[in-house]
């Protein structure tokens, strides 16, 4: 027994040796989570208070799941398989096959993942004859997984207009298809689980009466039916409650929630302790990952967010060193700096795999991606591709190979098809066996094909030659953009529940032409080459070289949400701009702006010793120069704890050109005369508590947006809105 509480601090020692009783902890970044929830674990089996067949655990990763059961391998002298311990969709699998009859569901049932999820639907519009045009797959499978991840069914599913009442129906219909061929998607795991608990009491109550403790990581990541399942198996589900449920154990971080866009529910966490009376929120803010200086800032910006649980996260490793702060005077300028200041850096000592460079969105990486290539350090894109080889990327440029060589039959054949235009297996087929025999390609033998196909594929020729046509006087930005147009591209994607990164990344593909001109234009006039044959040279030539291999020391790049749940020596936080980081959607939907500072306290806390901030006074946007104000972020963060490494010189002195300054402060490490700023929580007499998330003007002209919430988006004039401070 004193082996297992050895070396835990006060709180986390109170946690584990709570008696058996519902419990909230809140499990600040870097304080030892894992480690209290597997000592918990194996402190309640030790005392003889339970058994393993007797504890359910729930983690949100496989990986957390198979590292909490070698752990506790380790710390008990006896079998642990009995003990169930999973993600909820494991868990839930689990029990779905012992009870299948009860779920009805064969024995064999199988499970779809999202690509398979996606061909089946795709499989029931055509089997009813609906436009996947204006019923997209992917946007369908998105509706139909939201709906019953908040435990929704068809039938009590609203339909506000035909449209929505459509989409319903398929639904319904996606439902008996599944259900007649034995198949189940992730979303389907959870809600028959929970269906067939809620209706089979006997079931209900075995499972109720096994499981006398319930463990689970990343509560603040938990959905709306996650917790009514929860509730369920615990015995304090509505309208009954068994007397004596079992206890839940619930660790999470109200500041790590940032999983909104995926149905996660902050709030699940303030209804746990209210629903189940919990007496002990115990706070694990001892944090053993960061220096003091990152910490210091971490809480003071948290502080601004509204409706905390509240925690203050401190450590006994001292200050350390403090942070640094770039302006750039472009994007490229920024990304030089952080790539330079990498390589410093691992000539410091720092290894590449413990430097990590953050980003708000995926089309960031391009930049940081090109500098890096430039300078000849490897790296690797964690949890994701790099830029070039992205779906839509490899889209565009197939299209941009065609007009530069319609025989290029790899080109063709990507996207023939794509966004789809009623082209088949077969169709490619024949025209393949067409291309064969007249020894050609693909494109040369379409003319060969009749019928529909023939038509089909024809449609497609001439797509691409009006394309040529069309962009034969272009410059090469242009002739990108043009194409993404025409070729249905952007339509394709704005139709996708989430191709709005897919969209910035094909913009992106166009600031990506747009400089590659500007760095290349003497060898190009040199030369007398062709930009688009040596861009797309250019484009190969990046994505076949510098990514990292197995096992290879490399930098690592990702966006702020991959970074989650781990930790680097040295952290680059980029493009700290109004608009990008917090991002410029989050203004439009309700407590975003709350939740873009929750990602940023996540981005600060995966630092250990070293951390750098970083923005640009322009950045490329759609080919164009776009001026940019500092994220409102740095103004929250206390003077005393940056170093602020250069002040850019300005990028244009000409009034006109230069962004207009409101007369409120978006991130200048002061207020306005009036006292308000970009990001900030005001109070209106008839609309309530908002958040500014724009400005404009000056003087009597000066006018803000505000996020009022339920009374939504509105532009108030400050000479008379009377707003204050809230």
């Amino acid at each position: 027994m004193p082996d297992i509480l050895a070396n835990l601090n006060p709180p986390q020692l109170a946690a584990v040796t709570l008696p058996p009783q519902h419990a909230l902890i809140l499990a600040g970044a870097g304080s030892g989570k894992t480690r209290v929830l597997t000592t918990r674990i194996a402190w309640l089996i030790s005392t003889g208070q339970t058994g393993p067949h007797s504890i359910l655990a729930v983690t949100f990763t496989n990986k957390a799941a198979k590292e909490m059961l070698a752990r506790l391998a380790a710390m008990l002298p006896i079998n642990i398989r009995g003990m169930w311990i999973g993600t909820f969709h494991g868990l839930c699998n689990r029990l779905l096959r012992a009870h299948h009859r009860d779920a009805g569901l064969p024995a064999l049932f199988q499970i779809l993942d999202s690509a398979d999820q996606l061909s089946a639907i795709k499989r029931l519009l055509k089997n009813f004859n609906v436009d996947d045009v204006k019923f997209p797959p992917r946007e369908l499978a998105g509706f139909i997984n939201a709906h019953k991840e908040q435990g929704i069914r068809a039938a009590q599913a609203e339909a506000y207009d035909d449209y929505t009442r459509r989409r319903v129906e398929l639904y319904a219909e996606y439902d008996s298809q599944c259900q007649r061929e034995g198949v189940v998607d992730f979303a389907e795991l959870l809600l028959r689980s929970y269906e067939m608990l809620q209706r089979n009491e006997p079931l209900r109550h075995h499972y109720q009466e096994r499981f006398r403790h319930i463990l689970v990581d990343e509560f603040q990541d938990t959905n709306r039916l996650q917790y009514a399942w929860l509730k369920l198996l615990s015995g304090h589900n509505a309208p009954v409650s068994r007397p004596n449920g079992a206890c839940v154990f619930a660790v999470g971080d109200d500041d790590q929630s940032i999983y909104a866009f995926r149905g996660a529910e902050v709030g699940n966490m303030r209804d746990l302790e209210r629903e189940f009376k919990v007496e002990n929120v115990i706070r694990l803010e001892q944090n053993y990952r960061s220096q003091g200086n990152i910490l210091d800032a971490a809480n003071a910006l948290i502080k601004n967010n509204r409706g905390r649980l509240g925690k203050n996260l401190w450590t006994d490793a001292g200050a350390g060193e403090p942070i640094r702060v770039f302006e750039g005077f472009s994007d490229i300028d920024e990304a030089r700096f952080v790539v330079d200041e990498a390589r410093e850096l691992t000539l410091d000592g720092y290894t590449r795999n413990q430097i990590a460079l953050l980003y708000r969105s995926n089309a960031q990486s391009r930049v940081l991606e090109h500098q890096l290539f430039t300078a000849g350090v490897p790296y690797r894109v964690y949890g994701g591709l790099r830029f070039f080889d992205r779906q839509e990327i490899k889209h565009a440029l197939a299209y941009l190979r065609l007009i530069g060589n319609p025989d290029d039959d790899t080109a063709f054949t990507r996207v023939v098809n794509f966004p789809t235009r009623g082209i088949g297996s077969r169709s490619i087929e024949a025209l393949q066996e067409a291309a064969h025999r007249a020894n050609s390609s693909l494109y040369n033998a379409a003319a060969s094909l009749s019928g529909k196909a023939g038509t089909a594929v024809g449609n497609f020729i001439r797509l691409i030659e009006t394309l040529r046509e069309e962009t034969r006087a272009l410059p090469l930005p242009e002739i990108i953009d043009h194409l993404i147009e025409r070729s249905g591209l952007r339509q394709h994607y704005l139709a996708e529940k989430e191709g709005r990164e897919r969209l910035e990344n094909l913009d992106e593909l166009i600031n990506a032409a747009t400089n590659f001109l500007h760095e290349e234009s003497d060898t190009l006039a040199a030369q007398e080459a062709d930009p688009l044959a040596s861009f797309l040279a250019h484009a190969s030539l990046e994505a076949g070289e510098h990514q990292a291999g197995e096992g290879q020391e490399a930098v690592q790049l990702m966006t702020v949400h991959a970074a989650k749940g781990l930790e680097f020596d040295a952290v680059f936080i980029t493009g700290l701009e109004h608009g990008l980081f917090p991002h410029e959607n989050a203004a439009q939907e309700r407590d975003g702006l709350e939740e873009e500072r929750r990602l940023m306290y996540v981005a600060v806390t995966r630092a250990r010793k070293r951390l750098y901030l970083s923005y640009a006074q322009t950045r490329m946007l759609h080919g164009q120069t776009r001026y940019s104000l500092p994220s409102f972020f740095l103004e929250e963060l206390p003077e005393a704890l940056l170093h602020k490494i250069n002040r850019a010189p300005a990028y244009s002195n000409n009034a006109a050109t230069a962004p207009a300054r409101a007369a409120v402060s978006p991130a200048s490490g002061q207020t306005s005369a009036n006292g308000l700023r970009i990001g900030q929580n005001v109070q209106h007499a008839k609309f309530g508590l908002g958040v500014i998330v724009s400005a404009e003007g000056r003087g009597t002209e000066a006018r803000v947006q505000v996020n009022f919430g339920a009374h939504g988006m509105k532009w108030l004039a400050l000479e008379y809105a009377k707003l204050a401070p809230a």
